[in-house]
């Protein structure tokens, strides 16, 4: 590994960055105020900066990702990369290369179990915030419910056995009453028979 590189390197570069500018700074501040040691001050902070700038132009960009493990030759613009999705893997003989359609296979496997235990935790949540404390009673308010259900529709069914005996009742009732209107109409008709 290149020295510029190392981790000590770059907490040195970064702290005489921060002392360079802090120098400039408070030179600048000096030279504002017209106080004492301003113009050397600032000499010394612009020439650590003038250093520094020189030493970060020189060296060569930090590269801050690892693309190119995983494509060889990402830098050459020219270069035929394959993927390693491509095919098998150079480390292990006899390794299995990435496959897409394996990898999408098993992460939508992987999905729906996590759904599946979404969807369970839920339940059991569901099912720990249920009070069951009062079920006992609840139970014999349902009974008691249905045994007076229950008398109802015994009494409904009896009341529909009286009502259909209550309108045979009245078609009788009503045949009577038209025999009647009939031998009463039979009666006025002789009597007006009779007065003339």
């Amino acid at each position: 590994m290149a020295f510029y590189k190392t981790a000590g390197f770059k907490y040195a570069k970064n702290l005489a960055i921060g002392v360079g500018a802090a120098v400039v700074l408070l030179g600048a501040l000096f030279k504002i105020e017209s106080w004492e040691g301003g113009s050397e001050m600032l000499i010394i902070g612009m020439s650590v900066e003038a250093i520094i700038f020189l030493m970060l132009g020189l060296i060569p960009p930090e590269k801050d990702y690892y693309w190119d493990k995983l494509y060889p030759g990402l830098d050459d613009y020219h270069a035929r990369i394959n993927p390693l999705t491509a095919g098998p893997t150079g480390g292990v003989a006899g390794a299995r290369g990435l496959n897409a359609d394996n990898v999408e296979k098993n992460l939508e496997g992987m999905l729906s179990e996590l759904q599946g235990m979404s969807k369970s935790l839920g339940s059991l949540r569901a099912l720990q915030e249920i009070d069951f404390s009062k079920t006992k009673e609840q139970m014999t308010g349902m009974t008691n419910f249905y045994e007076k259900l229950n008398s109802a529709m015994v009494e409904l069914a009896n009341t529909t056995e009286d009502a259909k005996k209550y309108k045979e009742h009245m078609a009788s009732l009503n045949k009577n009453l038209g025999s009647l209107n009939q031998v009463y109409g039979n009666m006025l008709g002789a009597m007006s028979n009779v007065a003339r």
